[in-house]
C-alpha cells in the first residue's frame, strides 16, 4: 500500500465480490419483498432472530449512506461541540489539513504510519466489516487493517484504572428489544475521530439495531466533559452484504512517511526520499 489512493482503492477481486454480494443482497430483498406481499405483511425481520430480542447480523456489511429521505438514510454528522479553548485550535489544524491537501500535500496521519483507525474511527469504514455472534461476545471485524473488537456481553465495565489504553478500548454490551447497547472506554488519546481531541476519561455509547432488514444502524454518542460542551452524537449505517468474504488487508510494503512540517511523503525505490 503505497499512497492514500492505492490503500482506499477496491483492488479487481475486492470490486469483483462487492459486485456478486451487491446482486446477491438485490436478489435476497426481491425475495424477501414478494414472500412479504403474497403474506399480506408490510414488513418484517428477513432473518430470524437468535433469541428474543436478539437480532441475527452475524455476516458482512458495508457502510451505507443513501439519500436523504430513503429509508435506513441516517442523519448528517453534526461538528464536535468541543469548548470554545479548544474549538479554535481544532479549527486551526482543520484549515491547515484542507491547505495542505489543496497543495497536493497531505499531512501525515495514523495511516501514514500504517496505524489502524480504532474507535470509534473504524466503525466509519470505508471497507466491509463482519459481525460474529457467538455466547457471551459480538466481535466485529473491519476489513481495512484487518481491525478487531470485542464486544462482551452481560458484564459490568471495568474500571479505567484497571484497563491498558489502546485503539479499541474496552467494550461491553447488553441486548434490549432487538437493540445492542455498548459502552467504551480505554481509548488512547492519540487515537481520535475527526482529529477530536479527547480525555482519557473518554466515554463512548453506542446503539446498534435494524432499522430495516437490511440496514443497520450504529448510533454512537462521544462524552468527554473535559473537551466537549454536551455529548457528540452521530449515526453510521451499514447494509447487508450476503455472500461476501472480507479480505485480508496488510499495510505491507508502506513508502509513506512523515517529511519536513509534518506533509506525507513516499519513498522512491530502494527506500530513498
Amino acid at each position: 500500500m503505497i499512497s492514500h489512493r492505492n490503500r482506499f482503492s477496491r483492488s479487481p477481486l475486492r470490486a469483483r465480490r462487492l459486485a456478486r454480494a451487491s446482486l446477491a443482497c438485490a436478489g435476497a430483498v426481491l425475495a424477501a419483498g414478494a414472500v412479504l406481499a403474497g403474506a399480506g405483511v408490510a414488513s418484517a425481520q428477513t432473518i430470524p432472530e437468535l433469541a428474543p430480542g436478539v437480532p441475527n447480523i452475524s455476516g458482512a456489511w458495508e457502510r451505507y449512506r443513501g439519500r436523504a429521505g430513503e429509508p435506513g438514510t441516517p442523519p448528517r454528522e453534526a461538528a464536535p461541540p468541543l469548548k470554545p479553548e479548544h474549538l479554535e485550535a481544532w479549527q486551526k489544524r482543520q484549515a491547515e489539513a484542507r491547505a495542505a491537501s489543496a497543495r497536493g500535500q497531505p499531512l501525515a496521519t495514523g495511516y501514514t504510519y500504517c496505524l489502524p483507525d480504532g474507535m470509534p474511527s473504524m466503525m466509519s469504514g470505508p471497507f466491509p466489516f463482519e459481525f460474529l455472534q457467538s455466547p457471551g461476545q459480538v466481535t466485529i471485524v473491519q476489513e481495512a487493517y484487518n481491525q478487531i473488537r470485542r464486544i462482551y456481553l452481560d458484564k459490568g465495565q471495568a474500571d479505567l484504572t484497571d484497563i491498558e489504553l489502546g485503539f479499541f478500548g474496552h467494550s461491553v454490551g447488553r441486548w434490549e428489544s432487538g437493540t445492542l447497547f455498548v459502552d467504551t472506554i480505554g481509548i488512547k488519546d492519540y487515537v481520535r475521530f475527526r482529529d477530536v481531541p479527547h480525555s482519557p476519561e473518554m466515554r463512548i455509547s453506542e446503539e446498534i439495531h435494524l432499522v430495516t432488514p437490511e440496514i443497520l444502524w450504529d448510533e454512537i454518542t462521544i462524552e468527554d466533559p473535559e473537551y466537549l460542551t454536551e455529548p457528540w452524537t452521530f449515526t453510521f449505517a451499514y447494509k447487508r452484504m450476503p455472500g461476501y468474504e472480507i479480505l485480508e488487508y496488510v499495510c505491507e510494503d508502506n513508502r509513506e512517511f512523515a517529511g519536513q512540517g509534518g506533509v506525507t511523503r513516499l519513498r522512491l525505490g530502494g527506500g530513498t526520499p
